[in-house]
């Protein structure tokens, strides 16, 4: 029976960044009217860690708004990873928040983050046209900072925004050189304030894009994240077909997911297992 891996998201600290990326709702640069805080208390994000394992998720990321990891923004992650990891030891702690470099990422895993996730987002040759106060390089960087640190790296990218075949197929070339424990894969879904005009992926061609990066990913957990619910609506079952490992359980960062329960009866109705990740390995319950 085939294990499916279920990974939850806290946005803690939401809204108000600087960069311009042309797909990101939490742009201070367009008018998406998301909440904006910064944050949030140690007590509640342990309270939704706490109620998404109970519905089976093994995977917690913590994710930040904004370019990178200052060091206050460290200080913080680290409290918060300390003190969740002293209730859910067996919880997989996954940091996001920007760039990082090798020190900061080290302290991190001090006080309890395993992996550490930074998106690609496109490819190398299509970053320009999605986001120009930071380059695509830096993203790499950061990753490779990740794996010197000694943590567990967690990076993909988003398909739909405007790229074409090749450069999807370039996008997951360069993750492959990165060869990431676990790879995110999303799809953008339009938003009125943002400038990425393109719309929602076809399920065929979505599928298509799942196919490739089942083949050029093989050592890597592949997880559908963003747009699972709007491109494949009720019938999902072909994603776990196609090759996808772990699915988002619970809200996004800035929209709402799937109601947890569904989410699981969809899981058992096509006969697949909910797995476990652990901070050394992946392995079934």
């Amino acid at each position: 029976m085939k294990k499916i891996f279920l990974c939850s998201i806290s946005n803690v600290t939401s809204g108000a960044c600087k960069e311009d990326c042309a797909y990101c709702t939490q742009s201070a640069k367009y008018r998406t009217n998301v909440e904006i805080y910064k944050n949030k208390p140690k007590e509640k994000i342990l309270e939704e860690a706490k109620a998404l394992a109970k519905f089976g998720a093994s995977g917690f990321c913590l994710v930040t708004s904004g370019l990178g990891l200052d060091s206050k923004k460290c200080e913080y992650i680290a409290s918060v990873a300390s003190y969740i990891k002293a209730e859910l030891p067996q919880m997989l702690l996954i940091a996001c928040c920007g760039q990082a470099d090798r020190d900061s990422l080290k302290y991190l895993k001090q006080n309890g983050i395993d992996s550490y996730n930074h998106n690609l987002e496109s490819a190398k040759s299509n970053f320009s046209n999605i986001c120009t106060t930071h380059s695509f390089q830096s993203r790499v960087e950061t990753c490779q900072n990740v794996l010197s640190a000694g943590l567990k790296l967690c990076s993909g990218g988003i398909f739909g925004l405007g790229e074409s075949v090749e450069q999807r197929i370039e996008l997951l070339k360069s993750l492959k050189e990165l060869n990431p424990h676990s790879s995110p894969i999303n799809f953008f879904i339009p938003n009125p304030a943002l400038p990425i005009k393109e719309k929602v992926l076809s399920r065929d061609e979505a599928l298509e894009c799942i196919i490739l990066a089942r083949e050029m990913l093989r050592d890597s957990i592949l997880m559908l994240a963003g747009g699972r619910e709007v491109v494949f609506g009720e019938d999902q079952k072909e994603i776990f077909d196609y090759g996808i490992d772990a699915i988002v359980l619970g809200n996004y960062l800035t929209t709402n997911g799937e109601i947890p329960n569904k989410d699981l009866t969809m899981l058992q109705q096509y006969n697949l297992k909910v797995g476990h990740l652990i901070q050394d390995r992946q392995c079934a319950v």
